[in-house]
């Protein structure tokens, strides 16, 4: 078994997918904050329940294994669930950037990021440690 067919390691993949794509999201709304009318967007975090349903990037899908089985439905569209009209505060151009906040969540997905690969890390490191090749 490759180490990209272990649950954990293709579940932590798609979080990390995630938080680069909120990144380059936070980065557009960033470099629009001075244009009128734009609007901020944001990506929705997956719940759990979508995971499970295997409707938020690959997540866990259902495996069928008898033909009396319920099948389980998967919706098709885009990985992640983009949020519009993020901002609270409209400028009379109608921009609604808030650079402060805009901010503070780049330097949040910055550090949820890391924490990611931190465990994305550690959990090849106890892998390697399991098969004694440390």
């Amino acid at each position: 078994m490759a180490a990209a067919d272990i649950p954990i390691f293709s579940m932590l993949r798609d979080r990390m997918r995630w938080h680069q794509d909120r990144q380059k999201l936070l980065a557009e709304n960033v470099a629009n904050a001075e244009t009128p009318g734009y609007r901020a967007r944001d990506l929705r975090s997956p719940s759990f329940d979508e995971l499970v349903q295997g409707n938020a990037g690959s997540g866990i899908g259902t495996l069928r294994t008898n033909e009396r089985h319920i099948t389980g439905s998967v919706q098709g569209g885009s990985r992640f669930q983009v949020r519009r009209d993020t901002g609270v505060v409209t400028t009379p151009d109608g921009n609604r950037v808030n650079l402060e906040d805009e901010m503070l969540k780049v330097a949040q997905n910055q550090m949820d990021y890391q924490a990611v690969t931190g465990l994305y890390q550690r959990s090849l490191g106890l892998i390697r440690t399991a098969l004694g090749k440390r």
